[in-house]
């Protein structure tokens, strides 16, 4: 049992975290003021200290400055909403063991929080070698969705689970490449190792060197030797520089003649994964991706769908949403009635499932008696709506979602100036195909402006 210091100023993070790791058979210390985590850290000397960046009253680098200078002894694990790169290298280099960013399964806070205890004890790196990646957490580990293409990548997640071959994903941002690449891991043997993610574009060339090989001589801090036994989601690799794309194509290298000798070692023992939102094979052509690297990743290739053409899932994304919304703030789940269900599943959804979860999570923000209605969605998502009038067949778009004389008024407003046009800007020919004075044109429409516009156009 180790003793683990939690700061938290959001109340029900606290209380899950703190709740979770008393699960695992901690003594636990949970308080949401930089204050009384300086108090409860002279007090107590934790084996852990798990810490928020942004307290209220402090900054939580602060206290890790503090900590590491006081206490160097207590591993330290930095939580935030904020998903600062910056802040990520900040916190490493100042001997933070792990970062995990808002909002993150369980599952990861339980096997970061061993992972720290088993490493309590053991010498650290030179502050200058401390940096240990920007390992982004991400909440939803395994694949929703009962669309055609959705069942095709959930059969081949099946068959090459526990196949060590790379993994190629390719699809447009915030397709889902994440979440396949998690139910990839969860769905393995190695599911119980670390998972770590490194975005290529989130670094400078320097700090992405030093993650993906470690340095001289603390390789063991790599990403790759951070997940041992488990798996590596190199992200956005279409970025990576060609002077790197050089160097993982000679490790990857050796990594295949190792596990072929059976001469593995701890930094290479992992699966990795690859993910795009660039063909690769186009930027194979165009000169700005090695072509021995690429067919190195693409052993296994899988091709995400964007959220728009997989509209059956959706409401099963939405819902699941929903579901992570209520357990993070410990609230009753909320429902979508019928209307907003339609509106959801009409939205073309440029930003794919990262779009729709900031739309739900929206959406609870603004609710009323645990229901989502049209009016709770954002406004691109409700005033979208496409209808086909059968009669006329053609396609209109609706606003639903706004108020019903607002709509009444951009239509007649929209009528009147297309009248106007085809009366070639004659008020009066266009008052009497209307019906209406000249003076109610005026009334209703500005003309004078609107006319301008007409004529000019």
């Amino acid at each position: 049992m180790a003793k683990i210091l939690i700061i938290d100023d959001e109340s029900a993070i606290l209380n899950l975290m703190a709740k979770t790791c008393r699960q695992q058979g901690h003594d636990i210390t949970a308080v949401q003021t930089g204050k009384e985590g300086l108090q409860q850290l002279d007090a107590i000397q934790p084996d852990m200290m798990i810490v928020d960046l942004l307290i209220g009253d402090m900054n939580g680098l602060d206290l890790i400055r503090y900590s590491e200078e006081q206490y160097p002894e207590t591993q330290v694990i930095m939580v935030t909403g904020n998903g600062s790169i910056e802040t990520a290298v900040e916190a490493m280099r100042l001997g933070a063991f792990d970062y995990l960013t808002k909002p993150f399964e369980l599952a990861d806070l339980q096997r970061t929080v061993e992972l720290g205890l088993q490493q309590k004890g053991k010498p650290k790196p030179e502050p200058s070698e401390s940096f240990q990646g920007v390992d982004i957490t991400f909440s939803s580990g395994n694949m929703i969705g009962e669309s055609p293409k959705i069942r095709e990548i959930q059969e081949i997640i099946s068959k090459i689970a526990n196949n060590d071959s790379p993994v190629l994903l390719e699809g447009e941002f915030g397709s889902g490449k994440q979440m396949v690449a998690r139910s990839i891991h969860n769905s393995s043997s190695r599911k119980n190792a670390p998972f770590k993610v490194l975005q290529c574009s989130a670094l400078s060339e320097e700090l992405l060197e030093m993650e993906l090989f470690g340095s001289p001589t603390s390789r063991g801090q790599s990403i790759f030797g951070r997940a041992n036994g488990g798996t590596v989601l190199l992200e956005e690799i279409h970025v990576l520089p060609k002077r790197l794309q050089s160097k993982l194509d000679a490790f990857l290298e050796e990594v295949n003649s190792r596990r072929m000798s059976g001469s593995i070692t701890a930094n290479m023992d992992v699966r990795f994964i690859a993910s795009s939102a660039k063909p690769l094979e186009k930027c194979v052509e165009d000169n700005n991706f090695r072509e021995d690297l690429f067919y190195k990743i693409s052993i296994i290739p899988i091709d995400v769908p964007p959220l728009r053409g997989r509209q059956e899932d959706i409401t099963l994304l939405a819902n699941y949403f929903l579901q992570r919304y209520s357990e993070r703030t410990e609230t009753e789940m909320q429902e979508i009635d019928k209307y907003a269900q339609r509106l959801l599943e009409s939205y073309k959804w440029p930003g794919n499932v990262g779009e729709l979860e900031n739309a739900i999570e929206r959406a609870c923000a603004f609710s009323e008696g645990n229901r989502v209605r049209p009016i709770d969605l954002p406004p691109k998502v409700a005033q979208k709506v496409e209808i086909t009038d059968e009669d006329e067949k053609t396609t209109h778009h609706l606003p639903i979602g706004t108020s019903l004389s607002h709509y009444i008024k951009k239509q007649e407003k929209i009528f009147i100036r297309e009248t106007l046009k085809y009366n070639e800007g004659s008020r009066e020919r266009a008052a009497s195909m209307l019906g209406v004075s000249i003076a109610t044109l005026y009334r209703k429409m500005g003309l004078k402006l609107e006319k301008e516009k007409i004529l000019r156009s």
